[in-house]
């Protein structure tokens, strides 16, 4: 049995190549009398069967010892390999804390493109031409083309929702979205949202409240608290910022909270009567209101961390953190 290639190499020029002894004796066939060379022949030929299926053995030998490792083989001193499983990551984990929640409220998921045209971003969704809404969102416009850009919010999706579904409607569209804005610990110019809408007969600011009321405390715990502060947004009248408060500091004042106790989490609203009219949805019998909060920003305060971009980097020591919550 050769023990290694070398050996086995070493059989092949010895009895199969073309410079073996093998070949040697075939050329001393001149040599052997007439009447002898036909039986010197078949014993040649015999020979030469021989070696070429002892170098084929050889072969699959050396194969099935190299394939089944011998105690040799085995360092039994060196350390075992430990069998790591990866993490969810935090982005995913508040995605799905945030659909578990509304689903047992009775809402679904809807998703859309990310490339946009103007109706379904800006102008079905109450943004005139020219007004200045449109520059609060710092858009990306593919090609320079003011007709198509990557969206700037997964509102959205809520206005497909509404052209291809009659009420009653309840939905939630989490997706990415994109603003040019500049990278900081605060802000980026990728980030995702989770809006959500209700549009049926005789929903009220109240069915709003309560609806957020119930989020927040499931979200992060019982004692935390909410409140509603006047604002403004083309698609919602009347419109409120979503506070609550502050999930580092309790409400005490902080660096997070600029020290107020209260933290932004969203924006609220009833849905405007020329968004539901612009989505085929009668505006004298159906009612809506619309949420929408970046899931960043519920990460970072549910799990205390205090900068965006750390959602980003794939640093491996961030993201191992979260094992516990996977």
């Amino acid at each position: 049995m050769a023990k290694n290639e070398a050996e086995l190499e070493e059989f092949r020029l010895k009895f199969i190549s073309r410079k073996s002894v093998i070949t040697d004796l075939f050329g001393e066939m001149k040599n052997i009398a007439a009447e002898d060379r036909k039986e010197f022949g078949v014993v040649l030929n015999d020979l030469k069967d021989s070696a070429q299926t002892k170098f084929k053995e050889l072969i699959a030998d050396l194969k099935s010892s190299s394939a089944s490792p011998t105690e040799s083989a085995v360092d039994l001193s060196l350390p075992p390999v430990p069998n790591e499983l990866g993490t969810i990551h935090p982005l995913t984990i508040t995605r799905r804390r945030f659909i578990e929640i509304f689903e047992r409220m009775g809402f679904n998921i809807s998703e859309g493109p990310e490339i946009e045209d103007d109706w379904h971003n800006f102008t079905a969704l109450n943004f005139p031409e020219n007004h200045p809404a449109r520059e609060m969102q710092d858009t990306f416009f593919i090609e320079k083309n003011p007709d198509v850009a990557l969206r700037t919010h997964t509102s959205s999706v809520q206005v497909r929702v509404m052209e291809n579904k009659k009420p009653p409607i309840r939905t939630l569209s989490p997706g990415r979205v994109f603003r040019n804005e500049a990278i900081s610990a605060r802000a980026h110019c990728v980030f995702h949202q989770m809006e959500g809408l209700y549009v049926d007969k005789n929903v009220s600011f109240v069915d709003l409240k309560q609806t957020l009321y119930h989020f927040a405390k499931e979200m992060f715990h019982q004692d935390t608290k909410v409140r509603f502060r006047p604002s403004f947004f083309p698609f919602t009248e009347p419109s409120a910022e979503l506070d609550i408060s502050c999930q580092i500091c309790h409400g005490d004042g902080c660096n997070i909270c600029k020290y107020s106790g209260w933290v932004e989490i969203g924006g609220t609203g009833m849905v405007d009567p020329n968004v539901l009219e612009n989505c085929g949805i009668d505006s004298n019998e159906y009612t809506g209101f619309a949420f929408g909060m970046g899931i960043e920003r519920i990460a970072m305060l549910k799990y205390q961390i205090k900068d965006l971009r750390l959602f980003t980097e794939n640093d491996i020591r961030f993201l191992r953190q979260f094992k516990s919550f996977s």
